[in-house]
């Protein structure tokens, strides 16, 4: 199973078995079932981590006890609270198993390690860290500049298999609609 990470990191650098034995041992997987968190709000405890089988949501509780949800996390995709993690700050978001899941993690200590080990994942790291900024530009322009129908087809588009597996009031959360304005959303595509 820890293939699926060696075919994503190997895209980009080629590994040897002693590198990737390198990576294997610094890494922790975590299963989690549905509604069980890696991550709470306002913590020590923040991971980077490549996501091998299930889904996560990533969100922050507002101060009225709402739900704002930032990003989707699936398969084969790479998950981190990046201020948290980088500047060992307390964790911003919940990072919550919206289906059964299991994530490679490693922590901050153990990735500089592995740094010192196998140096040439400085380049895949690189590589990570310019694909998450594009990421959040990305959403960002999307929520400033599309319309929630136009946000919710990009999202179906993206993740055609995926849309069954998030219920409406994360999905409403994470196009910043209410639950009743998603079904009409749904009702005009459908």
């Amino acid at each position: 199973m820890y293939n699926l990470l060696r075919k994503n990191i190997e895209r980009k650098i080629p590994l040897t078995d002693e590198e990737w034995n390198c990576i294997v041992s610094k890494a922790v997987l975590i299963k989690l079932k549905k509604n069980q968190f890696l991550q709470i709000q306002n913590s020590n405890n923040s991971y980077e981590g490549f996501i091998l089988k299930g889904a996560f949501k990533t969100y922050i509780l507002n101060e009225n006890g709402t739900e704002s949800v930032i990003f989707f996390s699936f398969e084969k995709e790479w998950m981190c609270d990046l201020e948290s993690f980088y500047h060992q700050k307390p964790t911003t978001y919940n990072i919550k198993a919206i289906e059964d899941s299991e994530i490679l993690v490693i922590d901050k200590a153990k990735k500089a390690q592995l740094f010192e080990e196998v140096p040439k994942l400085i380049q895949f790291h690189v590589l990570m860290i310019e694909r998450a900024n594009v990421a959040i530009q990305r959403r960002l322009l999307d929520v400033m500049n599309k319309t929630s129908k136009q946000r919710y087809l990009d999202f179906i588009e993206r993740y055609p298999e995926k849309i069954q597996t998030i219920n409406n009031r994360n999905l409403s959360s994470y196009l910043g609609v209410s639950h009743e304005f998603l079904s009409k959303i749904k009702r005009i595509v459908s």
